[in-house]
C-alpha cells in the first residue's frame, strides 16, 4: 500500500498547494515574535531620575538647561559599586524655598552638595523618552526593577507549563483544531495585555499569552512540515523559522513608528485575528487524519492537493495508509531517556545546548537592548544576520554533518560574548559589529540543535526526547532576564562572562556526540545506542561485506550479522 511519502513524491512535495500553504503558516511564525522579544520594546528603561517638586519651577525661573538642571539637582554617581545611586535617590531639600539661587543653589546649604542627606524617590520619576514603556508607566525601577525580569519571565513559564498542553491537543484533537483555538486566545489575551489596568492583570495577560502562542508556533511548524514530501521537510522547517526572522525585522521598524508601548501591543495584537482564518484556507494534516483511522478524510485531500498541484492523483491513493511502524507500540518512558550510558550521556548534553541556546539567544537581545546606542537600529541590525544563518544551514548540515558546524556555532557566540568584555562602550560600532557575529552564532545553534536532538533518539523515544530537552529552553528563557539585568547592576560586562562560558562549554560538549548525517534514523534503543558506530566511513563497511561474502559459506553464522549491519 503506498504511504504518503510515496503519493507526495508523485503528485508534488513543494508544489502550489504547499507553497500557499507555507504563506499562510508562514505568518503565525513572524506573529510569534513580539511575544518572544517584545520586552526590548514594551519594557526598555530610558534614563530616569528622581521627581522633585519645585525643581521644575526653579529651572524655568533660573533659565537652566537641561544638562545644568541635572547638575545642580541630580546627586552624583556615588560610591562605586553601588547600583544606579543618580536614579534612585535624591537630595532631601526644599526646592520652593526662595534662598536657593540659580548658581549652584545648593551652595549655600552645605559646602559640598556631596555631604546633603539622601533619600529615596517618593515622589516618583522622570523619563527622558519621547515614548512610554511598561517600565515608565508602573515606576519599574530601582527597588522594583526586577518586576521587568518578572514580566518576561511569565511569558516563557507559560511556554514550559502550555507546550505539554497544547501538544496533546494537536495530537488527540487535529492540527487545525489546536492551530484555531491557541491562535484565537493569543490575539485575544494580546489585546487584553494592551488594556491591562495593574501590573497584576499584565502578569496574568502575559502568562495566559505564554501558555498557548508557543503551541500555536509549533502547530504552524508541524502542519507544514507534514504536508511536504520528505527530500523538502528540512528546507521547509528552517524556512519557517525565516518567517521568525522576518518578524523580527518589522518589529523593529513598528517599535519606531508606534513608541508607546499600549499602542504598541495593539498593533502586533489586532493584526493576529485574521490568522484563524487559515483554518478555512488550510487542510487537515492526511497524516493526522490516517492516524485517527480517518482515512477517507485523508484520501479527500490527497486528492485536493493533487489538483491544486496540476497533477493527477495516483491510482492506488484510495489505499493510502501509514507506513507500519512496530517500534511504536512500545511506551516511551521518562526512565528511558536515562535508562542505558550514551542515551544517558546523550540526554545531558542536549539539556544543556537547549538551556545555552535560550540563554544566550535571549540574553544577547536583551544586552544590546539594554547597553546598545539607537535601541530600534540595533535591534533592526542584529536581526538582519539571522538571514545568512538560515542560508549556512541550509548548505552545510549535508556536506559538513550536523557536529562540526553545532560545535563551531557555540564556539563563534562564546568568544564572540568573551571579546565584548574587553571593547570600550565607546567603540559601539565594534561592540555591534562582534554582537552581531555572536547573534548569527546563537541563531545557528538553535536551528541545528532541534534537527540534532531528533535524529539521537529512537523512533518511539523521539517525541518525549525532544519534548523533555527543550523543555530547558523553556527554564532558560525564565531566568535570562534576572541573569542579564541583576548582574548589570553589579557590571554590564558581567552577563557577557556568563555567556562566553556557556557558549565554549556547550561547543566543547556538542563534539562528545556522534555524528548523524548519512545515517538512518535509530528504531530502537539499541540502534541509539550504536550510532557512533554506525557513523563509521562507508569504506570500511564495504571491505567487511567483501570480507564476509569470501568467507560466507564457510562461517555464515559469524558473518551474517556484519552483512547485515552494512546492509542497514
Amino acid at each position: 500500500m503506498p504511504t504518503m511519502d510515496d503519493i507526495l513524491e508523485h503528485i508534488g512535495e513543494f508544489n502550489f498547494f504547499q507553497k500557499q500553504t507555507f504563506l499562510f503558516l508562514a505568518l503565525l511564525s513572524a506573529a510569534f515574535t513580539p511575544i518572544y522579544v517584545g520586552i526590548v520594546f514594551l519594557a526598555f528603561t530610558p534614563d530616569h531620575r528622581c521627581r522633585s517638586p519645585g525643581v521644575p519651577e526653579l529651572s524655568r525661573r533660573c533659565g537652566w538647561s537641561l544638562a545644568e538642571e541635572l547638575n545642580y539637582t541630580v546627586p552624583g554617581p556615588g560610591p562605586k559599586g553601588q547600583a544606579f545611586p543618580r536614579q534612585c535617590r535624591r537630595y532631601e531639600v526644599d526646592w520652593n524655598q526662595s534662598a536657593l539661587g540659580c548658581v549652584d543653589p545648593l551652595a549655600g546649604l552645605a559646602a559640598n552638595s556631596s555631604l546633603l542627606p539622601l533619600g529615596p524617590c517618593r515622589y516618583g520619576w522622570e523619563y527622558d523618552t519621547p515614548g512610554s514603556s511598561v517600565v515608565t508607566e508602573f515606576n519599574l525601577v530601582c527597588d522594583d526593577s526586577w518586576k521587568v525580569d518578572l514580566f518576561q519571565s511569565c511569558v516563557n513559564v507559560g511556554f514550559f507549563l502550555g507546550s505539554l498542553g497544547t501538544g496533546y491537543i494537536a495530537d488527540r484533537f487535529g492540527r487545525k483544531v489546536c492551530l484555531l483555538a491557541t491562535t484565537l486566545i493569543s490575539a485575544i489575551l494580546g489585546v487584553l495585555t494592551a488594556v491591562a489596568p495593574d501590573y497584576t492583570s499584565l502578569l496574568l495577560f502575559r502568562l495566559g499569552q505564554g501558555l498557548v502562542s508557543k503551541g500555536s508556533w509549533t502547530a504552524g511548524y508541524t502542519l507544514i512540515t507534514e504536508f511536504v514530501g520528505f527530500s523538502c521537510r528540512r528546507t521547509v522547517a528552517v524556512l519557517y523559522q525565516v518567517a521568525f526572522t522576518v518578524g523580527l525585522v518589522l518589529l523593529s521598524g513598528l517599535a519606531y513608528a508606534v513608541p508607546h508601548w499600549r499602542w504598541l501591543q495593539l498593533a502586533v495584537s489586532l493584526p493576529t485575528f485574521l490568522l484563524p482564518l487559515c483554518y478555512w484556507f488550510v487542510p487537515e494534516s492526511p497524516r493526522w487524519l490516517l492516524s485517527q483511522k480517518r482515512n477517507t478524510q485523508a484520501v479527500k485531500i490527497m486528492d485536493h492537493i493533487a489538483q491544486k498541484n496540476g497533477k493527477l492523483p495516483p491510482a492506488d491513493l484510495k489505499m493510502l495508509s501509514l507506513k507500519e511502524d512496530v517500534t511504536e507500540k512500545l511506551s516511551p518512558s521518562f526512565v528511558d531517556l536515562f535508562r542505558t550510558p550514551h542515551l544517558r550521556k546523550h540526554t545531558f548534553i542536549l539539556m544543556h545546548l537547549w538551556f545555552t541556546s535560550s540563554v544566550l539567544y535571549q540574553g544577547l537581545i536583551m544586552h544590546m537592548g539594554a547597553t546598545g546606542g539607537n535601541l530600534y537600529l540595533d535591534f533592526f541590525y542584529s536581526a538582519l544576520v539571522e538571514f545568512p544563518a538560515a542560508f549556512i544551514i541550509l548548505v552545510t548540515i549535508e556536506r559538513f554533518g550536523r557536529l562540526y558546524p553545532l560545535a563551531g556555532s557555540n564556539l563563534v557566540v562564546g568568544a564572540a560574548c568573551f571579546l565584548m568584555i574587553f571593547i570600550s562602550h565607546d567603540l559601539h560600532w565594534l561592540n555591534m559589529v562582534v554582537a552581531c557575529v555572536g547573534r548569527m552564532g546563537i541563531t545557528l545553534a538553535f536551528q541545528m540543535v532541534c534537527l540534532v536532538n531528533a535524529e539521537l533518539y529512537p523512533t518511539f523515544l523521539r517525541n518525549l526526547g525532544v519534548m523533555v530537552c527543550s523543555s530547558l529552553c523553556d527554564l532558560g528563557g525564565v531566568i535570562t532576564p534576572f541573569l542579564v539585568f541583576r548582574l548589570m547592576e553589579v557590571w554590564q560586562g558581567l552577563p557577557l562572562i556568563l555567556f562566553a562560558a556557556l557558549g565554549l562549554v556547550a561547543g566543547g560538549m556538542t563534539l562528545l556526540l556522534p555524528e548523524t548525517k548519512g545515517v538512518a534514523l535509530p528504531e530502537t534503543i539499541g540502534d541509539a545506542e550504536n550510532l557512533r558506530r554506525k557513523a563509521k566511513p562507508k569504506e570500511n563497511k564495504i571491505y567487511l561485506q567483501i570480507q564476509t561474502s569470501e568467507f560466507n559459506s564457510q562461517v555464515p553464522e559469524r558473518d551474517a550479522p556484519l552483512g547485515t549491519g552494512w546492509q542497514r
